[in-house]
């Protein structure tokens, strides 16, 4: 009984409720080291994609039967995709700094091109110690999540989860957090256009059997074929116009970024030249439904598609500064989330925005 009066400060949510999520989000961190970070992720995608679908169908039922949408269904989305089970940052986050430990300890000899650390479609099924750092950090990803939302922070909590978690894991197990430029400034991807290699000298580079360094590319571009800003642009362009349509018309925030994440099982098979593009649909659809609810659907699809562009090339930015020259994976697309549903809170709360759709803004 006393768990359901009294609060977690900030957090928002009773004892029962915190004590629940603590351990599911343990478990979360843990199921995300074992399955590999990608694809849990791409289960994110298929789990909102479903939840989607669900909310869409009860509110039109709700709307029919005027049954309140809670009493019909629960939000799959809120509650599956985006909580403890498949939450990017608690899942994804986990598994990702499962993998920065597991090539710490020299417990990985995939053959991947880069750094074993960034290697995020590996799997870790049962290793203990590792599921455990995945827990660990799944945790740390539920705190930042439940913290920034209940502070109502003015961007998306889940995506900063990703984020800070990324920083956290590269402390904690003594990577560099940016890492040493080798070509001609930490944004220079020519070194990779022209196959540089280097051998490091951090002490960072371990193999498998904890020895000598390895042999690595100069620079490390997040996706080797999508980092050209001339391509990135033309893809912000092409899916911000598809994210913003997809939300006009379905009136969903979040249905077109599952379809990104979903499509990520192609490029997790080893399909060539899949392009990531959940930090494009997100922004695109958001805007779009801010400024498509009953006013002009050309207009928010316009400014949807900018928003898109903003997106693709945030991404491209903040790869070319925390993932090319480091050695664990830095997710670029959850640090362009972070940066465009800032820009629109910003937006909101100065009044060009009507108002900031689901993005947190402070009372």
């Amino acid at each position: 009984m006393v768990g359901t009066v009294l609060q977690v400060p900030v957090l928002g949510i009773s004892i029962t409720e915190f004590l629940v999520l603590l351990i599911a989000s343990f478990a979360g961190g843990m199921f995300g080291a074992a399955l590999g970070a990608l694809p849990a992720f791409i289960f994110t995608g298929f789990m909102v994609i479903a939840g989607e679908a669900i909310n869409i169908l009860t509110a039109q039922l709700s709307a029919v039967a005027g049954i309140p949408t809670g009493d019909v269904a629960p939000n799959v989305t809120a509650l599956v995709a985006f909580g403890p089970v498949f939450g990017p940052h608690i899942a994804f986050a986990g598994g990702a700094a499962a993998t920065a430990y597991a090539a710490k300890q020299g417990k990985m000899d995939t053959g991947f091109d880069y750094h074993e650390g960034k290697n995020i479609l590996y799997a870790f099924g049962t290793e203990p110690d590792i599921l455990l750092v995945g827990g660990v950090f799944g945790v740390l990803g539920m705190f930042i999540r439940q913290i920034s939302g209940g502070l109502l922070l003015p961007w998306d909590p889940i995506a900063m989860g990703v984020t800070l978690s990324a920083v956290a894991h590269r402390l904690a197990f003594g990577f560099p957090l940016v890492g040493e430029a080798r070509g001609d400034g930490l944004f220079d991807m020519t070194p990779f256009a022209r196959g540089d290699m280097r051998t490091s000298t951090t002490g960072s580079d371990v193999a498998a059997d904890g020895g000598v360094e390895k042999n690595r590319l100069a620079v490390e571009p997040w996706l080797p074929h999508q980092y050209k800003w001339s391509g990135v642009l033309v893809l912000g362009l092409a899916v911000g116009i598809l994210g913003s349509y997809i939300g006009l018309v379905t009136e969903s925030f979040f249905l077109g970024f599952g379809i990104s994440a979903a499509s990520l099982v192609f490029l997790n098979c080893g399909v060539e030249k899949i392009p990531v593009t959940h930090h494009i649909t997100l922004p695109s659809a958001t805007v779009a439904l801010i400024l498509g609810t009953g006013g002009d659907a050309l207009l928010a699809l316009v400014a949807g598609t900018l928003f898109g562009i903003y997106g693709a090339l945030a991404g491209e930015a903040h790869q070319r500064i925390f993932y090319a020259h480091s050695d664990t994976h830095w997710d670029p697309p959850a640090a362009s989330i972070v940066l465009t549903t800032f820009t629109i809170a910003v937006l909101a709360i100065i009044g060009v925005f009507p108002n900031s759709g689901w993005v947190p803004v402070p009372v």
